[in-house]
């Protein structure tokens, strides 16, 4: 019903930034798509992980990993959350999933690769 589209991925030094953005598209109460958006990441070997929420009002919540480091915004006339990410670190180096949360379901997007090299 729903359709999570990611772009932004790619490779980094560490210290470097990365953004990340995330289109979403289907069924839309006056243009805009209610929900919670946000993104999680999964690295080699570990379970995914929450990364950072934001609710439609703009109310965001981050894991205490990226805290302070990463800034998630939502524009809800274009249906987009995105991620930007600062002072990457090698621990940062996953598939970052986009995903919407609503009362009658959960959609995630494709997942985009984040490399960080030292």
């Amino acid at each position: 019903q729903f359709e999570l589209v990611e772009s932004g991925g790619g490779s980094v030094q560490a210290g470097g930034s990365l953004r990340l953005s995330c289109a979403a598209s289907g069924p839309t109460f006056g243009g805009s798509i209610m929900g919670i958006m946000g993104w999680y990441r999964q690295a080699p070997g570990k379970q995914r992980e929450s990364v950072a929420l934001i609710g439609y009002d703009g109310n965001a919540d981050y894991s205490a990993s990226v805290k302070g480091r990463f800034i998630i915004s939502r524009d809800n006339a274009k249906n987009t959350v995105y991620l930007q990410m600062n002072h990457l670190q090698r621990a940062d180096a996953a598939v970052y999933y986009c995903t919407l949360r609503r009362r009658d379901s959960h959609t995630w997007g494709q997942g985009t690769q984040v490399t960080v090299s030292s």
